[in-house]
């Protein structure tokens, strides 16, 4: 008796489109990561950072390969991850690639300021790492950045949130 591999097993379409919905679903915080250097200076929002650890500090980053920031980070060597405040939607947008108004990628949207690695930071975003490339990995269609936090700080402003293809704001329970 032969038996059969469950649909989703001979057609991988419907394992990414649930997987697609699922995190649609999942709230994340909203970044715009940005390096600054020989290689370029380029941003892109970013929802997929993470804390690796505090001994020492670090985070990751995912970010498609086809993007020119995940080829400048990577030769930089730096990047920096702003944390967007809501006030901030507008930004998120731009570095998207899909402004209200204007260009995409367009730095203008915004003030920033120079970090002590060179990458450029948004200002009154809700927290700010500095940080030097560690690690590259590549996974899938994605570049995963590992970075060293050499600083960071933290302001009083709330951060954004994106969930279900829309923004929000964390409320206490």
């Amino acid at each position: 008796m032969m038996t059969l591999a469950p649909d989703h097993m001979l057609d991988p379409r419907p394992i990414r489109a649930d997987f697609v919905a699922a995190m649609g679903n999942a709230a994340t915080g909203v970044t715009v990561v940005a390096t600054d250097g020989p290689a370029g200076r380029f941003a892109q929002t970013v929802s997929a950072m993470s804390s690796v650890s505090a001994d020492p500090p670090s985070l990751l980053v995912c970010v498609n390969r086809r993007s020119p920031l995940a080829d400048a980070a990577a030769r930089n060597g730096v990047f920096a991850v702003s944390v967007l405040a809501v006030e901030q939607a507008h930004v998120s947008d731009v570095f998207a690639g899909r402004p209200a108004g204007g260009e995409p990628y367009d730095f203008g949207c915004a003030h920033w300021r120079e970090l002590a690695t060179g990458a450029p930071a948004l200002t009154g975003a809700a927290a700010v790492f500095d940080c030097r490339l560690d690690a590259c990995h590549e996974y899938g269609t994605h570049r995963i950045l590992l970075g060293e936090v050499l600083a960071s700080a933290v302001t009083a402003a709330r951060p954004l949130v994106h969930h279900a293809r829309g923004y929000g704001s964390p409320r206490p329970l």
